[in-house]
């Protein structure tokens, strides 16, 4: 059996594995599922059509599965899905989707520290962190193994690309691109995420060229198609580099320059 602490509140129809622990003040909702391992430590609140997954720890007051504040909202039953060994730290919130069968998620292996918050429908790959106070908007798409820093915003549609590292403080409205690094407010593209990319052993060569990606996109003074095509021409394949063109050309928003 679960083990709940007798002034947590857990509706009878909630699916908790038998290692689930819940600590005081905590409430679980009636359409919530939670994987085993997984511990709420006090103060929680998990609520509306949330699926939490194994050997995740979530710290007092964050609310997880709450509903959208898009004013589009029209009932249903929109979801939460967060995966395995995911933290959420003290007063992290977490959205669900605007319209029904729609899903805010958060991915496997993910640190979201205190007071961040995604908002509804965003997209959140595996082993991303989030430091204090970062805000995602709606509908933020950010890939797995990226950081981002403390008190950064991100404007509704973004995209933030793999292994990219964004500093504290950041504005971010417009598409960081995989494997760079970015700062300032507005957010401007500095370098690539080079101990990133040493910590993932990425090949030495490889990452010399996305150094050489990073200067064709940013330092030269070229258009996006024409970058594209000068990094086709100019570098050596590889995943890497075949990501980072791939991410460019899908750009809706733009990229941040």
């Amino acid at each position: 059996m679960p083990q709940i602490h007798p002034r947590a509140a857990v509706d009878p129809a909630a699916e908790l594995h038998d290692t689930v622990s819940v600590g005081p003040y905590c409430i679980v909702g009636p359409h919530t599922k939670i994987g085993a391992g997984t511990e709420l430590k006090s103060h929680v609140v998990v609520d509306g059509h949330t699926t939490i997954g194994n050997d995740c720890v979530i710290h007092p007051f964050a609310c997880v599965g709450g509903q959208t504040q898009d004013l589009k909202f029209k009932g249903g039953a929109p979801r939460v899905e967060i995966g395995d060994h995911t933290t959420l730290r003290e007063y992290v919130t977490i959205n669900a989707a605007t319209f029904d069968g729609d899903a805010t998620v958060v991915g496997s292996g993910c640190h979201i520290m205190a007071y961040a918050h995604i908002a509804h429908d965003c997209i959140v790959g595996d082993e991303v962190i989030m430091a204090n106070a970062a805000t995602l908007a709606g509908h933020v798409l950010v890939e797995d193994q990226a950081i981002i820093g403390g008190l950064v915003g991100v404007h509704q549609f973004v995209r933030i690309g793999q292994l990219s590292i964004t500093g504290g403080c950041a504005k971010v409205v417009m598409d960081i691109p995989p494997f760079m690094t970015a700062d300032g407010s507005p957010v401007k593209i500095r370098g690539i995420n080079k101990i990133g990319l040493e910590r993932h052993e990425v090949p030495k060569g490889r990452i010399r060229g996305l150094r050489e990606a990073y200067r064709i996109l940013f330092r030269r003074d070229l258009g996006v198609e024409d970058a594209i095509l000068a990094m086709g021409n100019e570098l050596d394949d590889g995943p890497e580099l075949q990501r980072l063109i791939a991410f460019v050309r899908s750009s809706e928003r733009g990229l941040s320059r």
